[in-house]
């Protein structure tokens, strides 16, 4: 029997109480109305105002909702909204609320029975997104975007409860990826009666609208919720969602033990396999070995995320080695060189099992509607070219290219596989290891003049991506990590931001793209993918490139 860890045992006597009374529908212990899945990394929060990370998303995804939600291609649609209209100047977003949807059932409330959603709820929502006393990492969708005082403040109209079923939102200037932004978690309704009385203890106390609603967290150990009775949405035979009775969050840290616990069927699904699980159950080429054939699902699934190599274009705070790798990156042959010396496919077979496609276009990934490797041609494994350009460049045999490439431990192995590409051609390249906070301190000061890192996608528009070249978005104020500025791209940034024909701005984005690939301030090595197993008995677990983990209409049969 595998030997679980003492918070595991806890959990496991603490479930079935948890669990009683958890469905009017049928017995509350039978285990196949429970969904269970693990936690390893650190959950924070149950308020939708800290939810910054994919542990702290997937909670709170479950027990709430925002005006708007993703559908499985990734386009906005209705959720508490049941429609909505966009002024012609696309500044004003006026939504019309659901009349049936209601918070859960709280003794925030009177009678401890939850009351109806209005659109005051989602002005004080939003408001408090912005108040510096809530201290939410969230504002930033709304700053910058929605209407502002002189002093760059939020206004005080910018939204407007018209009347109970009415809200209306006021933008400086139109953003077409408005839509997007608003399905985040940041933007999820909460009770103003629950963040009172809690206060920032309202992270362990949440009160939602969604399928599910909150029973216990006992923090490190478990987290339990009990189907909502009373939520608003129902399947189209008319059965009111969800179909589970319950949900179990587990926090086995240990990816080996986690991944034991699944093939024990003890964990409904996986996401996210780490190396040594990889290499066991996946051949090199992504397909699944023969002994794990048929014992669960298994997907590779395109994920809103570009890994990726910086070099930083602005020397002003570079020191040392790094300035004198800032100076020789200021050479755009150079850096192009570099990005054809590697050979991606075959590191995404040698390392990650194919898990992955090589980052061949620009920086936009794969999965995103504006892509398109035809018009955004980018850079193949070519070693004669990488040669070729460094030659004009200067470099050879008797002055070899030398750089610092900074990074972090987790990624040394394939700065290594790097370093040997980059030999070939003749590039001599030390490798720097940080700690993971000290890395991204030295990228945000532009300390470090080449860097490994990553862009995971906020929302499913290629605006996201495309923000980290545009000069007023320096970093470490803004995301435009490498300092790259273009006045051509500028203008068509801008230019992008405006269009609302979804065909004219998709092209705009592929000119960005295209510009971005040619001058070469970063090297897109790959566009990842997440590898999800889920066991056999798991109906309507829909994947979709954001990673959500959206259980409302999820059947275990």
């Amino acid at each position: 029997m595998f030997p679980f860890s003492r918070r595991v045992v806890g959990f496991a006597l603490l479930l079935p109480g948890l669990l009683a009374a958890c469905s009017e529908q049928g017995p509350a212990t039978e285990p196949r109305r429970v969904f269970r899945y693990n936690q390893p990394e650190s959950l924070t929060s149950l308020d939708p105002a800290f939810a910054r990370n994919q542990a702290n998303t997937w909670a709170v995804t479950q027990l709430y909702n925002g005006l708007v939600e993703l559908d499985d291609s990734l386009k906005p649609g209705p959720s508490v909204a049941r429609r909505y209209e966009i002024s012609p100047d696309g500044r004003r977003y006026t939504f019309t609320l659901r009349p049936d949807v209601q918070f859960h059932d709280s003794e925030v409330f009177p009678g401890g029975k939850g009351r109806r959603v209005t659109a005051q709820d989602f002005v004080y929502s939003f408001r408090r997104l912005l108040d510096g006393a809530t201290a939410s990492p969230g504002g930033w969708i709304f700053r910058g975007k929605v209407l502002a005082k002189p002093d760059g403040e939020p206004s005080d109209t910018c939204f407007v409860a018209v009347n109970d079923s009415t809200l209306r939102i006021h933008l400086q200037e139109p953003f077409i990826p408005f839509l997007g932004i608003l399905t985040m978690p940041y933007a999820y309704v909460v009770p103003r009666e629950a963040v009172q009385k809690w206060g920032k203890d309202f992270r362990e106390h949440p009160v939602g609208t969604g399928p599910f609603r909150f029973k216990e967290w006992d923090e490190g150990n478990a987290i339990i919720y009990h189907r909502n009775p009373m939520y608003w949405k129902k399947d189209a035979q008319g059965q009111r969602l969800p179909y589970l009775d319950a949900v179990q969050i587990s926090f086995i840290q240990d990816r080996k033990t986690e991944f034991l616990t699944f093939m024990q069927g003890k964990l409904d699904f996986l996401s996210g396999i780490r190396s040594g699980s990889r290499d066991l159950i996946m051949y090199p080429d992504g397909t699944v070995r023969e002994d794990f054939k048929g014992k669960f699902r298994l997907q590779k699934v395109p994920y809103l995320n570009t890994e990726y190599l910086g070099m930083q274009q602005d020397l002003t705070n570079l020191r040392g080695d790094n300035l004198t790798t800032g100076k020789a990156l200021q050479d755009k042959r150079v850096r192009q060189a570099l990005n054809y010396a590697l050979n991606k496919p075959e590191f995404l077979a040698y390392f990650l099992n194919n898990v992955g496609k090589p980052g061949n276009s620009g920086f936009v990934p794969a999965s995103l509607p504006s892509f398109s490797a035809e018009k955004v041609p980018g850079y193949t494994y070519q070693p004669e070219k990488a040669r070729q350009l460094l030659r004009a460049a200067g470099y050879g045999p008797g002055k070899p290219l030398r750089l610092r490439l900074n990074t972090v431990a987790e990624s040394k192995e394939f700065c290594e596989y790097y370093q040997k590409k980059w030999a070939d051609v003749g590039v001599q390249v030390e490798i720097d290891v940080n700690q993971g906070a000290a890395h991204g301190e030295m990228i945000d000061n532009g300390r470090a003049a080449f860097f490994t890192r990553s862009w995971l996608g906020d929302y499913p528009d290629a605006e996201n991506y495309l923000a980290l070249f545009y000069s007023p978005n320096f970093a470490p104020a803004g995301p435009n990590k490498t300092h790259f500025k273009r006045p051509a791209y500028d203008q068509l940034y801008q230019q992008a931001k405006l269009e609302q024909d979804a065909d004219k701005r998709y092209a705009l984005y592929q000119q960005m793209d295209r510009l971005v690939t040619e001058e070469c301030p970063v090297i897109a090595v790959y566009y990842d993918e997440v590898v999800r197993l889920t066991q056999n008995n798991v109906q309507g677990l829909t994947p979709n490139p954001m990673n959500q983990l959206v259980l409302e209409r999820v059947k275990k049969n």
